[in-house]
C-alpha cells in the first residue's frame, strides 16, 4: 500500500441513487471524482429493493389475475408458478439495470471507480481494503457519505438457530415457501406477504403493533389489513415473537404473546422485516470527528452537512424515512449548495411514497393524526374505491380515498390513496399541493371519463358535506 494519499475533489462513499448521480453530475463539471463501492455498483434500489422487488410482485399480481380470470368471463389454465422462471426475469432486469449504471460510471471522464470497503483513519482521510486485494488511502476536502442501510435482526431468542430470511436473501430462495411467517407488518413485510401468498404460500403476518405500518391513519390500516385478510393472508396484531425455534429441517416454530396469551406458530421458513440498521460499523466515522447517534446513523443539518464541516451524508444512513426518492433528492440539494453556493435546505420537503401492495398505497403529506397533532382546523374527504365508476368497470373496488385539507385555506394538505393505480393518482394530488391549488380546483375540475381521476369530483365534493 502506498501510505501517500491520493488527493481527490470529491469522494462518494457508496454508488447508489444518491451517490452516482452526484458523481456524475461534479464529473461533468470538472471535479475529479472518487467513488467507493464495496458491493454492486447501483447501491440496494437497483440490486436489493426497488427494483427487484416490484419486478416480482408484477409476477404475483399476474398470477393472481389468472386466478381471477372466471371473474372476468375468461377461462384460463392453472396459473402455476415457475419460481426459477420469475427469479430469472428479476435477475436479468437487475442485472441489465447495474450494467447500466456501471458503465455509464466508467466512461464518463473525472470518476474513479474504488471497488473496496472504505473506513475513516484520520481527518477526511479514508483507507480503503480493496476487493481485488491491498489496501489505498485517499483525501478530500469534500466527502459523502452515503452507504445506505441493511435489514436489522431483532434481539429474539433463537434467531440465530434458524436460517431467517430479511428482504434479500428472500428474493434467491429455490422453492416457494409452505408456510412463511413474517416477523413484522410493515412496508416490506406486506408487499413481500402478499407476493408470496399469490405464488401460493400459506402467509402469516406477526405484527407486535396494534395496526399494520404503524404511520399510517387507522382507517387506511384497518382497510389494509381487510384487504389482505379478504385474500386469504393472516394477520396477527398485538403479537410479541418471544423465542424461534428449528426443531427440524423445514420447520420454524414461534412462540408468541398475543394481549398476554401465549401461542405458537409452525411455518417452514421465516421472513424478518422489522427494520433497517444503517451501514456505519465498519466506516469509523470517529477517526474524522463524527459521532453516530444510538443506533449508528449519521447526524446531519438541514444542508446535510455533518458536524465536519465539507463531509456530508446522504440517504438512508442519516436516518429518516428510507425511500430511494429521498436519497436522489439529496444529491439534488447538495449540488445547489456545492455547485451554485446555494442554500437548500431539506426542511419542509414534501415527501410522496408507494406501497406496493396490491391495491397500491399512495401517501402524500400529512396524514390525519399529524394534522390534528400540528394543530390544523381540518376536514376530512373519504370516499370508497367502490363508488369509482372505473373502478366497478374493471372489478378493482377494494380500497378508499382520502384527503386532509386545510379548511381555512382551502390547501391539500395530504392523502391517501389506497386503490388501484393509488401511486399515480397519489402524484397527481401531489401535483396539486405543489402547485397551490385549493382543493376545489379538483372538486370542480373536468376529468376524461371513465378514469379513475374524475372521482376526485366526489372525493374533494365530500369536504363540503
Amino acid at each position: 500500500m502506498n501510505n501517500q494519499p491520493k488527493f481527490f475533489d470529491a469522494i462518494i462513499i457508496g454508488s447508489g441513487q444518491g451517490g452516482n448521480p452526484l458523481a456524475l453530475a461534479l464529473a461533468n463539471k470538472g471535479w475529479q471524482v472518487a467513488l467507493v463501492e464495496r458491493a454492486y455498483v447501483g447501491g440496494s434500489c437497483i440490486n436489493y429493493g426497488c427494483t427487484p422487488t416490484k419486478t416480482m410482485i408484477a409476477s404475483a399480481r399476474i398470477a393472481h389475475l389468472m386466478h381471477r380470470a372466471r371473474d372476468y368471463g375468461i377461462d384460463c389454465a392453472t396459473g402455476a408458478v415457475n419460481l426459477s422462471k420469475v427469479l430469472k426475469r428479476k435477475n436479468d432486469i437487475v442485472k441489465s439495470f447495474r450494467s447500466g449504471n456501471r458503465k455509464k460510471l466508467t466512461s464518463t471522464s473525472g470518476i474513479t471507480l474504488i471497488e473496496g470497503n472504505a473506513r475513516f483513519v484520520g481527518e477526511k482521510l479514508l483507507e480503503i481494503n480493496l476487493l481485488k486485494g491491498g489496501k489505498e488511502k485517499i483525501k478530500s476536502e469534500y466527502i459523502i457519505i452515503d452507504t445506505g442501510a441493511s435489514s436489522s435482526k431483532p434481539p429474539i431468542p433463537g434467531i440465530e438457530t434458524v436460517d431467517a430470511l430479511d428482504s434479500t436473501s428472500i428474493m434467491e430462495i429455490n422453492q416457494i415457501p409452505e408456510h412463511l411467517l413474517i416477523i413484522g407488518g410493515g412496508y416490506v413485510g406486506l408487499e413481500f406477504g402478499q407476493m408470496f401468498h399469490r405464488f401460493g404460500s400459506k402467509v402469516t403476518i406477526i405484527q407486535k403493533n396494534e395496526q399494520l405500518l404503524p404511520l399510517e391513519d387507522r382507517d387506511v390500516a384497518e382497510e389494509i389489513a381487510e384487504i389482505l385478510q379478504q385474500e386469504g393472508l393472516q394477520i396477527m396484531l398485538k403479537a410479541n415473537t418471544t423465542k424461534i425455534d428449528a426443531p427440524a429441517k423445514d420447520r420454524i416454530v414461534l412462540s408468541v404473546k398475543v394481549d398476554e396469551e401465549k401461542q405458537t406458530i409452525e411455518g417452514s421458513h421465516l421472513l424478518v422485516a422489522t427494520g433497517r440498521v444503517p451501514n456505519t460499523s465498519f466506516l469509523h466515522p470517529e477517526a474524522t470527528g463524527i459521532t453516530p447517534d444510538k443506533k449508528g446513523f449519521i447526524p446531519v443539518n438541514d444542508h446535510l452537512e455533518t458536524t465536519v464541516p465539507g463531509i456530508f451524508a446522504i440517504g438512508d444512513v442519516k436516518g429518516g424515512p428510507a425511500f430511494t426518492h429521498i436519497s436522489y433528492d439529496d444529491h439534488k440539494i447538495l449540488l445547489k449548495n456545492i455547485l451554485k453556493d446555494g442554500n437548500s435546505t431539506i426542511s419542509g420537503r414534501l415527501l410522496p411514497y408507494v406501497v406496493y401492495i396490491d391495491p397500491q398505497l399512495g401517501r402524500i403529506g400529512l396524514n390525519e393524526k399529524q394534522a390534528k397533532d400540528q394543530g390544523y382546523d381540518y376536514r376530512v374527504a373519504k370516499i370508497p374505491m367502490s363508488w369509482v365508476a372505473r373502478a366497478i368497470e374493471t372489478d378493482e373496488t377494494k380500497g378508499l380515498m382520502k384527503a386532509i385539507i386545510d379548511y381555512q385555506s382551502k390547501q391539500i394538505l395530504g392523502a391517501a390513496i389506497l386503490g388501484i393505480e393509488g401511486g399515480e393518482l397519489m402524484t397527481a394530488i401531489q401535483i396539486a399541493i405543489i402547485g397551490k391549488l385549493p382543493y376545489t380546483a379538483l372538486r370542480d375540475g373536468m376529468f376524461a371519463h371513465p378514469t379513475i381521476a374524475e372521482s376526485f369530483n366526489t372525493l374533494f365534493g365530500a369536504v363540503d358535506e
